[in-house]
């Protein structure tokens, strides 16, 4: 609580921290402790009003390279995805049935593997949920940045969908489920 009088600073300080933990939780397990697991909230952007087209590429886990522009035409579901974090293991089978129920020939899922130094904790995460779409390494999380003047992903997991010019479309904070990923990219598919 301010006293009367406080300077407009301090005011403005609590206000912006009380703006931050209106948008999760922290974690207070141990295991996941440090990270912000949002709520699952569904935040879409009218299509007049979504930003330029994102430019995101870099390795994947497992080897090789992806380049999201290589594919324009597609919407891409970009799920952000650590294997030390508990809500993505919970997650990972509902994305991976929603990956099986959508038309691969115009939708594409991709994760981006953030805070795994290592490769091989990320391979065996996806092994172990049986993960069959690719994903993109971010161990210090660069590639989050992409994202910074759009609809950042400020908590994991958090999913971002981009539509077929490559523009973030719409963002869900926190874990979901199988029907909201399906539904989501549906109707950013069906998009004229």
């Amino acid at each position: 609580m301010l006293r009367p009088g406080a300077p407009p600073a301090a005011a403005a300080l609590l206000l912006l921290l009380c703006a931050c933990s209106a948008t999760g939780t922290v974690a207070p397990t141990s295991g996941d402790a440090g990270f912000v697991e949002g709520a699952g909230a569904v935040t879409i952007i009218a299509p007049d009003h979504r930003g330029a087209p994102v430019a995101l590429s870099g390795p994947l886990v497992g080897g090789g390279d992806f380049d999201v522009a290589a594919h324009r035409g597609t919407v891409f579901l970009l799920n952000v995805w650590g294997s030390w974090c508990a809500p993505c293991r919970r997650e990972a089978p509902e994305l991976e049935k929603a990956w099986n129920d959508v038309p691969h020939d115009s939708v594409q899922f991709l994760g981006i593997n953030t805070r795994d130094d290592a490769d091989a904790s990320a391979v065996a995460f996806e092994r172990r949920f049986d993960v069959t779409y690719p994903s993109l390494r971010d161990p210090d999380g660069h590639l989050q940045l992409t994202f910074r003047t759009t609809l950042p992903p400020r908590a994991i997991p958090s999913t971002l969908i981009l539509d077929k010019e490559g523009r973030v479309a719409a963002r869900i904070l926190g874990g979901s489920d199988e029907r909201t990923f399906t539904q989501l990219v549906q109707q950013i598919r069906a998009e004229v």
